[in-house]
């Protein structure tokens, strides 16, 4: 019965990280609204969770340790959606990561000072909100959440076998 709970709920995180990714895209290719770089770094979870969770589906060994890269790969996507945030608000300064721009192709020192003098988006600007939140505080909660149940996951796991 357990490992049935596992299934399911692995399917469940699988359908919400494919839905989050491609919410994602249609905001930024659809809608037109340019992501920062935390922004786009804010997707490698999803990205790592749908990977592992596939891969978990379909050799259908590893339980445990896909339970254990997917809390932490949700707890370090709570902790860079929380500094994100935290950039919104004013708690934390803006990083290198936030100035660069996101398509630097060539990394000579020329290059690397044009890039630095451009504008490009800010981390801090808020440019999409979804019920007057961010997405970065919708992510931040949502990252938190997944923690919590892939950890309810390990905590369970092998009881009631």
């Amino acid at each position: 019965m357990s490992q049935i709970k596992n299934r399911i709920t692995f399917n469940l995180i699988l359908i919400f990280s494919v839905f989050a990714l491609g919410a994602a895209y249609f905001i930024q290719h659809i809608l037109g609204h340019k992501p920062c770089n935390l922004c786009l770094i804010e997707r490698l979870p999803y990205i790592f969770s749908i990977i592992i969770i596939s891969l978990g589906l379909i050799l259908k060994k590893f339980e445990k340790a896909i339970i254990i890269s997917l809390i932490l790969i949700f707890i370090a996507a709570t902790i860079l959606s929380f500094y994100h945030f935290g950039i919104e608000q004013g708690f934390f300064e803006e990083s290198l990561v936030c100035k660069l721009d996101s398509n630097i192709t060539n990394l000579s020192k020329e290059d690397l000072m044009k890039e630095l003098q451009k504008q490009s988006i800010s981390c801090k600007d808020v440019n999409f909100k979804i019920f007057a939140l961010s997405l970065a505080t919708i992510n931040t909660i949502i990252s938190l959440i997944l923690s919590v149940i892939t950890i309810k996951l390990f905590l369970n796991y092998g009881k009631n076998e």
